[in-house]
């Protein structure tokens, strides 16, 4: 029998599988071999060629291939032969040692081997009926192992076929001679491998159905058993379908190319099957079935693109199968109302309109394939139902104006539709011809080339206009409740422009910049103002997205700011995209009130928010903006609802909350013009947005608060006296006078100032009680400090004659000699207050210097405010207030500088801990709390009395100012011959004391006077005697370079520390070497022969510049731009400059450093405009990628991405920064993106580009591509993973509720898991509301 057997082997390599049964039986005839025997050596035969098989690990080749079917042919003959009622232990056999084990080595893409052994298996099940056996074991083997894909380890309770991870079926596998193989089998078939099995079984079952006279089919026990158990298996393979559609892609696809359509092949016969589970009964139904199914697509929509695409998938399958069917079944309409039918369900349309523009093209046409589906258009016929076939026929010429280019693309677009609908538009259009045009038009821009799109949107005279928007005649019905369903998508106005707006938003997205222009004008060129009912009804979601963003395109503005050399003088930027643009708008906002267009042209400005704009686009979004804003004064606009009616009905609190959101998102559009170079853009820019804000918002109507900052994000140069937009500015503030304002507008101005004059004392006691013992620091400061500005600017604006300052001055004179007096020296009101003061005296000079510049435009003060004669008046009576409290402010400050000579609130020379290790610049001092708020009260106090003195002086030189002039000369004589410096805290005050002593210094310097040589002699003599003609000034400059320098050398202060006080040193020397130059223009007089240096002292100092700190070195240069305080970075930088020293790419990349550590944004985008002004050249990769790096973490997200564009080489770690910047910042979807772009263009990512494309996998809650990710990091680019990967997977699991999963791959990582890991997933669990698991997992990690 071996050399049968052999012999057989052999042949089977030569004969076909048709011709093998035929040679067995003639085999068997001649030999008298039983069939039984045969068989057992034939599949221990196959069984030993598929091991060899195996071992070599390769795919089968077609050689193999023969031979295999062959062979399997002649075991499943011999089976058959056995006939109906086969042993149980034959099927086991041939099931276990060679089905499963061929199964294992096919794979899952050798279609032909795999269906041909599916096939051959299923033919042995149905012809022996051996549905019993196949139901017993094989099936719950399939269904464990699609389970354990999916990390089941049981099935649920209602499934047909029990299963756990131990066991199948009840039955003991350990109880066949066959268990070892079984054992083998259960784990190996590969997910595909198992849901074809299945499949086929199911297919063939369904075979077996009897003839139904009706569409429900009952299962009983009496029925075969074949038919018994097709339910069961469908059951089953229901519920395993709606499992796989939330896995990952291959149990998704496994799903979508094996389970479902078979599924629904057999809910196409059958509506309904009652399957008995356990004893109880269940319906299992196609209505049902398809809902899951829906809603699964529904959760896939929100997941990600490739869930998406899968989602779309499975939609084309269910059209495919059951709506060609629908109209052609005979049923009544209340069966037909009971069906489910996914057309009826709006999301499933709007699903459709979001497909039709996704950016994806593969989307795109399934998308267009389900449309098309369901207007039975899949025909590829492009002819037009109802239309007569005569007037298809009939000729139309090409306009004369046309190009010959333009005649010929006429001629192509009329071969494919567009002259027969064109031709039409004289009769009334149904809703199915108005379907056509859409997909006519829509196919030229997906599928055809540009001049096909041009003759069917613009040479054929605004196709979609008098296609789409011509309705159908009033008489016109629809005869079929399944017509109706989307004939109803097409019935309505505002239905046809939802329908329309995605075409004119495909074609705004195009790839090809010629189409988007094509269509940008074939929109813009519809006469909105005719065609009157058809504005409001464009979707505002299309005017948002796709027309604002295409506004943004530079393709569309060409012309930008050339339209005459005239305009280009005058400073109007424009181009007829925008101007059309702005009409579109002015009509689109016409129909709505008040209320209304406040919140649509919030709506609008919030864009510049979420994208950036460029020079052209964010001039158009400003002009869109204000002409929005504008009240439109045409008289057709019967529509719109009067607006004070509307607004009475809404609540006050509501209607102040949108003005205050939209003055908000108005100065974020002020803001993004700072980054444009050139002046007459950014003025324009400011005008229309200002003429927005006065158009809808009364000032009174807003907080304060959110009105001052809103005008203070308006550059000075506009708004001040003789600025540009000074008078609409004043206008606004006064009083507007439009439409919306109400009868209390008339007393704007009023209101106004009341909310001003209550500002300084609001400012000054807010949140904290009177004489409460508080502690500030510098940020504290510079947080009021703005806020006061902000007022003091804005005050100036808003006044117009003497009598308004009356308030101010008081309060200035009662309350500044109450709070010196009054309050101790801790008092934060205090501070307050000095600040106020400052504030007011800073914006005095300003005002006087900008009045003095303007004097040759004289203005009246009705127009502008104070003219520059009233302006000097009202500086003088502000002089009066300031001197009447200076002498307690004067006592004030002497009593706060003691700090800085005699060592009080030093009471431990030991750096505190809580501080230890700090660093930073003046905003992180070295100091406790309350030596902090000491030496702060000291620095504001000096120098309010050095700013307040000097203006005064300089204003009116004849108010006597002896005693402030001698405190502060006394002060600074104090603080250079200090010599205390033997702790770290002593060391922090001593630098303090710097920082005092150089705003004090440039004040009084400025306004040298005879009395200022006085007090330095007298100073001098104090500290040391001098003769007579000695050098006035050796001895100040002298004792201050010997004392900092102490200082500076002392070892205990931090290296950042060090670098500050370096500053101060300039600036102090700087005043200091000033004096001669301020003497001399003074005209003070000096003893004879007196000089003010001495040689010694000149070589002294000279030493110390260039010696001491090497300044003629570029190497230390750069070094000192390490060390400097992140707030004198520009000045420093200046000052390089003004040694001939010229910035190199080093110098800026410190200074670029120093403002992201300092968080100045402001500091860092002049640095910007510094670099691109010195470019020579394209912005370098280390340059490129510390602006990027910059902008990112300041959140600037859209000037990064700008950045990021322009450049035109990039290594790993521009990348790294555009690609982490945007993950940390919720842009998950460009972060992902970018990611792919990266690998497109051959760029290698690191570790670091991985932890950002995590990062926005987790912000995203994209679980499987996170998985991906981190698996492709290891796999592919042989990364290891770090802690900060392992924590964002965790972080990522944690957010998508696995919590299970989470907690095991902690179990699995190579390194341990630190607190932030920990904490992040024990936080995971209390948000998800398992606490109970974290401790559980907490406890036995603990173990």
């Amino acid at each position: 029998m071996a050399s049968l057997i052999s012999l057989l082997s052999n042949s089977f390599r030569q004969v076909p599988p048709a011709g093998i049964p035929a040679m067995l039986d003639c085999i068997l005839g001649a030999t008298a071999s039983s069939p039984s025997s045969l068989f057992s050596l034939l599949v221990d035969a196959f069984y030993d060629l598929i091991k060899d098989i195996a071992k070599d690990e390769r795919k089968l080749d077609s050689d193999q291939c023969n031979h295999i079917s062959s062979f399997l042919c002649a075991v499943c003959h011999l089976v058959e032969k056995s006939g109906k009622g086969v042993n149980y232990d034959a099927f086991q056999l041939f099931t276990w040692k060679c089905f499963i084990p061929l199964m294992k080595i096919v794979h899952a893409s050798d279609r032909e081997i795999l269906d041909q052994t599916t096939e051959s298996f299923v033919g042995v099940v149905i012809k022996t009926n051996s549905w019993g056996l196949l139901e017993e074991n094989m099936v719950p083997i399939l269904i464990r192992s699609v389970g354990l894909s999916m990390g089941m380890l049981e099935n649920e309770e209602s499934a047909v076929y029990q299963w756990t991870e131990c066991s199948i079926s009840g039955v003991s596998i350990q109880q066949r001679n066959y268990s070892d193989m079984m054992e083998e089998s259960m784990f190996s078939l590969s997910l595909p491998i198992s849901c074809h099995i299945l499949i086929s079984i199911l297919d063939a079952a369904l075979q077996n159905y009897p003839e139904a006279p009706t569409s429900k089919l009952i299962l009983a026990k009496e029925y075969r058993h074949a038919e018994k158990f097709a339910g069961h298996l469908l059951w089953d393979l229901c519920n395993i379908s709606v499992q796989l559609l939330s896995q990952s892609w291959d149990h998704r696809s496994c799903a979508i190319n094996f389970l479902l359509p078979l599924i629904f092949k057999a809910f196409l016969s059958y509506k309904t099957f009652e399957i008995s589970v356990h004893e109880k009964t269940y319906v299992l139904s196609r209505v049902c079935f398809l809902k899951e199914i829906w809603s699964c697509c529904k959760v896939l929509f929100s997941l990600g693109t490739l869930e998406r695409r899968d989602a779309y998938n499975v939609l084309s399958l269910y059209l495919s199968y059951f709506y060609p069917t629908d109209e052609c079944e005979d049923v009544n309409t209340s069966d037909k109302a009971k069906e489910f039918d996914i057309r009826v369900d709006s999301e499933f349309w709007g699903e459709i309109k979001r497909g039709l523009v996704d950016k994806e093209g593969l989307v795109r046409k399934q998308s267009l394939h389900m449309l098309k589906t369901i207007l039975h258009m899949n025909e590829g016929s492009q002819c037009f139902p109802g239309i007569p076939e005569k007037v298809l026929c009939q000729k139309n010429s090409s306009p004369r104006d046309v190009t010959k280019r333009g005649r010929w693309a006429d001629k192509e677009a009329k071969s494919l539709g567009v002259g027969g609908i064109y031709q039409s538009i004289d009769l009334f259009l149904t809703s199915q011809q108005r379907w056509v045009a859409f997909i006519l038009l829509y196919e030229m821009l997906e599928e055809y080339g540009t001049h096909l799109v041009e003759a069917a949107w613009n040479h054929q005279g605004s196709l979609q206009i008098t296609l789409l928007l011509h309705f159908s005649s009033p008489n016109y019905s629809i005869n079929s409740v399944n017509g109706e369903i989307f004939q109803n998508q097409m019935s309505s106005m505002e239905e046809v422009f939802n329908w329309l707006s995605i075409l004119w938003e495909r074609g705004l997205c195009h790839d090809n910049p010629q189409v988007r222009c094509l269509i940008m004008q074939s929109f813009l060129g519809i006469e909105w103002k005719k065609q009157r009912n058809f504005a409001k009804s464009v979707p505002e979601s299309f005017v948002f997205g796709s027309f604002i963003q295409a506004l943004n395109d530079p393709v569309h503005h060409k012309d930008f700011g050339a339209c005459s050399s005239e305009c280009r003088v005058k400073g109007v930027y424009s181009s007829r995209t925008i101007e059309g643009a702005t009409q579109f708008l002015q009509q689109y906002t016409s129909y709505l009130n008040a209320r209304g267009r406040i919140t649509f042209v919030r709506n609008l400005a919030s864009v510049a928010k979420q994208q950036s704009f460029g020079r052209a686009g964010l001039m158009g979004l400003a002009e869109c903006i204000a002409s929005a804003a504008t009240d439109c004064q045409a008289e057709w606009c019967e529509d719109a609802v009067p607006n004070i009616v509307q607004d009475e009905s809404a609540s006050e609190n509501d209607s102040h909350n949108d003005k205050t959101v939209l003055l908000d998102v108005l100065r974020f559009v002020v803001e993004s013009s700072k980054q444009h170079f050139n002046h007459n853009y950014r003025l324009r820019v400011c005008e229309r947005v200002l003429e927005a804000a006065a158009s809808m918002v009364c000032t009174f109507n807003v907080p304060l608060e959110v009105l001052l900052h809103f005008i203070s994000a308006l550059p000075r140069e506009f708004t001040d006296n003789g600025g540009t937009l000074q008078a609409k500015l004043h206008q606004w503030l006064l009083g507007c006078g439009k439409k919306h304002c109400d009868s209390s507008c008339s007393s704007t101005k009023m209101k106004l100032l009341e909310s001003f004059y209550d500002f300084p004392e609001r400012f000054i006691s807010r949140q904290h009680l009177v004489n409460a013992f508080v502690t500030y620091d510098d940020g504290d400061l510079d947080a009021w400090g703005f806020e006061a500005k902000r007022w003091t600017r804005v005050f100036f604006l808003v006044i117009t004659k003497e009598q308004d300052l009356v308030p101010i001055l008081k309060f200035v004179q009662i309350y500044g000699s109450k709070v010196f007096r009054e309050i101790n020296n801790f008092e934060w009101v205090t501070m307050k207050f000095l600040i106020f003061t400052l504030s007011l005296v800073q914006e005095l000079h300003i005002m006087q210097e900008r009045t003095a510049d303007c004097s040759v435009n004289v203005r009246t003060k009705s127009e502008f405010g104070f003219a520059e004669s009233e302006a000097s008046f009202v500086a003088e009576k502000f002089v009066n207030a300031f001197v009447s409290a200076l002498d307690e402010l004067i006592s004030y400050a002497n009593l706060s500088c003691s700090i800085f000579s005699s060592g009080i609130a030093i009471e431990d020379g030991n750096l505190p801990g809580s501080i230890k290790g700090k660093l930073g610049g003046p905003s992180q001092r070295r100091l406790s709390l309350s030596t902090s708020t000491s030496v702060l009260q000291a620095i504001m106090s000096i120098k309010t009395v050095a700013s307040i003195s000097a203006w005064c002086v300089q204003l009116k030189s004849d108010v006597s100012l002896d005693l402030a002039f001698k405190f502060l000369w006394k002060s600074i004589w104090k603080i250079i011959s200090c010599t205390t410096c033997d702790t770290e805290i002593a060391a922090e005050v001593r630098l303090a004391s710097y920082e005092a002593l150089a705003p004090v210094l440039k004040a009084v310097i400025s306004v040298f006077s005879p009395l200022a040589l006085d007090l330095i002699r007298e100073n001098d003599k104090s500290v040391l005697q001098k003769e007579e003609g000695s050098p006035l000034l050796d001895s100040l400059v002298l004792t201050f370079l010997q004392g900092i320098n102490s200082v500076l050398e002392f070892g205990a202060l931090a290296r950042t520390r060090r670098a500050i006080l370096m500053n101060w040193k300039w600036h102090c020397l700087e005043s200091l070497l000033s004096i001669p130059c301020y003497a001399l223009k003074s005209g003070a007089n000096l003893e004879p022969n007196a000089t003010f240096f001495s040689d010694a002292a000149a070589r002294y100092i000279f030493s110390d510049l260039v010696e001491r700190h090497h300044w003629g070195e570029m190497e230390s240069a750069r070094k000192l731009f390490d060390e400097v305080p992140k707030r004198d970075a520009l000045h420093m930088f200046e000052e390089m400059r003004s040694v001939g020293e010229l910035p190199d790419e080093v110098t800026m990349l410190s200074l670029l450093s120093a403002c992201t550590d300092l968080g100045d944004l402001d500091a860092g985008q002049n640095i910007h405009c510094s670099i691109l002004e010195m470019a020579s050249r394209d912005l370098s990769v280390l340059l490129g990628n510390a602006l990027i790096d910059m902008y990112a973490k300041f959140g600037s997200i859209a000037q990064a991405i700008e950045v990021f564009q322009g450049m035109r080489e990039k290594d790993v770690s521009t990348w790294n920064s555009i690609i982490g910047g945007l993950a940390f910042h919720g842009h998950a979807e460009k972060s992902i993106h970018l990611f792919t772009e990266m690998r497109k263009l051959k760029n290698k990512p690191d570790e670091i580009t991985f932890v950002g494309v995590l990062v926005a996998c987790s912000h995203a809650g994209r679980v499987d591509e996170g998985r991906w990710y981190f698996d492709l990091m290891r796999d592919k680019y042989k990364i290891e993973p770090n802690i900060k990967h392992y924590g964002c997977m965790v972080d990522l699991l944690g957010c998508a509720g696995l919590l299970n999963e989470a907690f095991d791959f902690i179990d699995r990582m190579k390194i341990e898991p630190n607190a932030v890991i920990w904490r992040t997933l024990l936080g995971a669990c209390k948000i998800h509301g398992n606490v109970e698991l974290g401790d559980k997992q907490m406890s036995s990690y603990s173990k």
